[in-house]
């Protein structure tokens, strides 16, 4: 049950992130052209990665611990991004909700992943 939880709540706050990202203009940090609108259609296979991993967790799927290591990366991706971003002096994602945000995802994710590779040494050891 924790293993659902955690991806529950990592997906709900790297999600928020990316609403948030519209505010920042994320597009512009990644140098990508087209603005909010290529920014909308890459988030697209986005989310609808994220919730169909949900899926997959829910049900107890093989590929539910594919996809909790592709957020778990999504995840850490983000955060250290803008920490890089952060500590050059770049001055988006800086209110208080923004680096909460960043926080928790890392937090999430460094969690989530313990709980993968736990998981997988419990097989593991039954295998054996």
């Amino acid at each position: 049950m924790l293993y659902k939880n955690i991806y529950l709540a990592n997906a709900t706050v790297l999600l928020c992130h990316q609403i948030e990202a519209a505010y920042w203009h994320e597009w512009n940090l990644f140098a990508l052209p087209g603005g909010i609108q290529l920014f909308v259609l890459l988030n697209i296979p986005i989310v609808l990665v994220i919730l169909w991993g949900f899926g997959a967790v829910i049900r107890n799927s093989a590929s539910g611990t594919i996809y909790s290591w592709v957020l778990v990366v999504g995840g850490l991706f983000a955060a250290f991004f803008h920490s890089y971003h952060l500590w050059r002096g770049d001055q988006t994602f800086t209110l208080p909700i923004s680096i909460s945000l960043l926080i928790a995802t890392l937090v999430l994710s460094v969690l989530q992943a313990g709980i993968l590779l736990n998981m997988g040494q419990e097989g593991d050891s039954k295998n054996t």
